[in-house]
């Protein structure tokens, strides 16, 4: 995947402890206080959100579909996310029974809704680039053109697996090479489709220099809102309001149904995705539907300092479905 700033301007380490990549999750509302749900703010060191869940179900009593999560969240790291409960009927359990010396509880609250994925505003993240190899003023550059241009919308490398094994499955899998397949391997192998097929998209628009500006028959990305308009006419305005962030161009997550874009990039999709047939028709073929995602994403809040000379640390705020380390990617080799 090409660079959209350039590629890195140094090396460091990340993650030497869990507390150099600290994660808090922003849902975006409040819990209303009364309902059958319980949801439950959780700090989490070194601990995988879906074997949390499922201590959650074993000490409320519950199946574990009746846990809910917003999203994923790192193991390595150091992070703070929501879970809710459903107690319909049932006596509510000491919570604080959880707490160990990798887990936290951090608050309780009643909700009427589950907590389903993707339901969350985004995440704030607190990073620490240890054995820190750089030229300050390019980094110093570096950083400001990140805060002022937006990243690349990538989607990170762990949505493919170690080593990208993920994507070899996906091929045998639309080829019809994987055998029988639990439905959560192959809700991740889809996702791992979509996934890519996006990112070659993205790479297209990055090498051709317009991956943060629209060109004809776009459809254009809403800032902070998953709602969009196709792109009749490519004026002035059109132009400053991308320019100034308030609009961003898209790509595909791909499914069935007319592509939402026309004109030039049709062409430049259809063209980019040609190889990738028997994906894009398993994706049609299994019922998920067109959607599309921005190319870019804003960080204005993107601040940094240098604590010692080896050192960078970064703090951030990034919507729901972006990637920390996509962020990093355009700054060092880490």
């Amino acid at each position: 995947m090409p660079f959209a700033h350039g590629g890195p301007v140094g090396q460091g380490k990340l993650r030497s402890t869990p507390e150099d990549f600290q994660v808090d999750e922003d849902l975006g509302f409040e819990p209303d206080g009364e309902g059958e749900h319980v949801f439950l703010q959780l700090r989490k060191r070194s601990t995988n959100t879906l074997w949390l869940g499922a201590r959650l179900a074993e000490l409320a009593g519950v199946p574990r579909r009746d846990v809910g999560h917003a999203g994923l969240k790192d193991r390595h790291a150091l992070t703070s996310q929501w879970f809710s409960v459903h107690l319909a009927g049932l006596p509510e359990p000491d919570w604080r029974a959880l707490e160990s010396a990798e887990v936290k509880l951090l608050r309780v609250a009643r909700h009427r809704r589950k907590l389903r994925v993707g339901t969350l505003r985004g995440n704030r993240f607190r990073l620490l680039v240890r054995e820190l190899n750089a030229d300050g003023h390019a980094l110093q550059a570096r950083l400001q053109g990140i805060r002022e241009a937006g990243m690349p919308n990538y989607f990170g490398e762990q949505r493919f697996g170690r080593g990208y094994a993920n994507l070899h499955q996906v091929d045998e899998l639309f080829k019809r090479r994987l055998g029988r397949v639990d439905r959560k391997l192959r809700g991740l192998l889809l996702s791992a489709a979509r996934s890519q097929l996006f990112n070659e998209v993205l790479a297209t628009r990055i090498a051709q220099g317009d991956w943060n500006r629209p060109i004809p028959g776009d459809f254009m990305n809403l800032v902070g809102r998953r709602a969009g308009f196709p792109l009749e006419t490519l004026d002035a305005d059109i132009q400053r309001r991308c320019a100034i962030m308030d609009i961003h161009p898209t790509g595909p997550l791909w499914g069935r149904g007319r592509s939402l874009v026309g004109g030039d990039a049709l062409q430049l999709e259809q063209t980019t995705l040609a190889a990738y047939g028997d994906w894009r028709n398993g994706l049609e073929h299994v019922g998920l539907k067109q959607e599309r995602r921005a190319l870019r994403v804003p960080v204005p809040d993107l601040a940094w300092n240098l604590p010692n000379d080896d050192q960078l640390s970064l703090t951030f705020s990034l919507p729901a479905g972006s990637y920390a380390t996509v962020l990093l990617r355009e700054l060092l080799s880490c």
